[in-house]
């Protein structure tokens, strides 16, 4: 596989910025993985599309500003697309300026598993989904406080659930976080 020189640079400086992170304290530790069992690879070929398979399973990176939920600021979580395991919420969520949806901290500790990544000359911190091991993305330690860090996701490997179907969802634990900020619309 051939490389530009200038894809290079670019790889490497990025290597530079980039740190270690560790799991944010403040995560939640409650719903987790519920006994997921991971679908065969036939099955997740069905359920999932082309590029959320890509992603999940096969380690991808979807196009900056042009996925799904890069600019969604709509109240809600976000969970794997292959599991449903409840992983991030919109209230950690921020414009990080990359083009791919950004969190300060996991929504639920538990359901997310960091591993070194060594791809692309560098190390980084891969994150991927406890029960289904779907590859999410990375963290980052240059975000904004109050943790430090930037979970940044590939949409393809998340499904957002707004606010108002969460309980419909089985997802009602996670309403309280959004009682400040959905009080007084209706």
């Amino acid at each position: 596989m051939k490389y530009s020189l200038k894809r290079a640079v670019v790889i490497v400086c990025l290597g530079a910025a980039i740190g270690l992170a560790s799991p944010s304290a403040h995560a939640q530790k409650s719903q987790s993985t519920k006994g997921y069992t991971k679908m065969s690879d036939q099955e997740l070929r069905q359920k999932l599309t082309p590029e959320q398979y890509k992603v999940t399973q096969e380690n991808g990176t979807e196009r900056p500003f042009q996925n799904e939920y890069w600019n969604n600021h709509e109240a809600g979580i976000y969970v794997d697309v292959v599991s449903g395991e409840p992983l991030f919420a919109s209230i950690h969520k921020y414009d990080s300026g990359t083009g791919w949806p950004s969190f300060t901290q996991p929504l639920v500790e538990d359901n997310i598993v960091e591993v070194k990544d060594r791809s692309w000359f560098v190390v980084r911190t891969e994150v991927r989904s406890a029960g289904a091991d779907s590859h999410l993305g990375h963290v980052f330690d240059d975000g904004p406080a109050p943790t430090g860090l930037r979970y940044c996701m590939n949409s393809a490997a998340l499904r957002f659930v707004p606010v108002d179907d969460l309980e419909e969802e089985g997802y009602a634990e996670f309403l309280p976080l959004f009682e400040k900020t959905t009080a007084g619309h209706d």
